[in-house]
């Protein structure tokens, strides 16, 4: 992963966030198993953990992705309604 765009970073982690308890391991997720840790998504994409949280923090702007924070933690989870209406936007060609 290291040398592939912003863009397909991003649309990676959405799609590894469409099933979270399947792409990183139990300890990584919430207690609902809907939302992972920078700490894992910058292990499993191999980078630091604040580019990581760099890539999280913009899909969370867009409005793709919600935190939570639990304890000393914080998780991010998909927005799947905010997903759904961008979704709408591009197939009526905005």
């Amino acid at each position: 992963m290291r040398n592939t765009p912003s863009g397909r970073i991003r649309q990676t982690l959405l799609d590894w966030l469409k099933d979270p308890p399947a792409h990183f391991p139990p300890g990584s997720l919430d207690p609902l198993g809907t939302g992972v840790t920078p700490r894992a998504v910058a292990a499993k994409l191999g980078v630091p953990r604040r580019t990581a949280v760099a890539h999280l923090d913009f899909l969370t702007r867009l409005g793709l992705l919600r935190t939570r924070r639990r304890l000393l933690r914080t998780y991010y989870r998909r927005d799947e309604a905010r997903i759904a209406e961008v979704a709408q936007l591009f197939e009526k060609n905005w």
